[in-house]
């Protein structure tokens, strides 16, 4: 498909609260295809539609486990429990990193790219990824989040 381009930090679009995805069509699944392969070229764990300027609530992770590529349509946080804290960056904030808390185990509810709900649990990395593309979904970035700024001599 396509690599699209990705908004960085002080584009408005990263900033507003995106609109439920409604329709189940080939526009979607050209949507989703196009955010995975736009995230592995960036060599990301995850992408929102608002990096690639759409406000539609769609996500795409791979956190390279067994769950493969993770497509969430419409996703929700439903369960949050445990701790955990580290270094996370992000696609449209190019050349940072942040020291970030984050839920340990996440539970997510959400639908596939052909409208059927579906529920995902994560752990460590791919819950840190789960709850960081959703705030994406809310117009939240993790520099919004973080302790403090890690810079390369630390």
């Amino acid at each position: 498909m396509a690599i699209r381009k990705i908004v960085k930090l002080g584009d408005d679009t990263l900033r507003k609260v995106c609109k439920q995805q409604e329709k189940f069509d080939p526009r979607l699944w050209i949507l989703l295809k196009d955010m995975a392969d736009t995230m592995y070229k960036a060599e990301g764990v995850g992408l929102a539609a608002p990096q690639v300027g759409i406000l539609r609530r769609v996500v795409v992770i791979d956190v390279q486990d067994d769950h493969g590529l993770i497509e969430l349509v419409n996703p929700e946080i439903i369960a949050a429990e445990g701790e955990q804290g580290g270094p996370e960056g992000c696609l449209s904030v190019p050349g940072r990193q942040g020291y970030v808390v984050r839920p340990n185990h996440v539970t997510v509810r959400a639908v596939d790219r052909k409208g059927k709900p579906f529920e995902i649990t994560g752990e460590g990395l791919l819950a840190r990824a789960l709850c960081h593309e959703i705030d994406h979904l809310d117009g939240v970035l993790y520099i919004d989040k973080m302790d403090h700024e890690i810079f390369d001599d630390e």
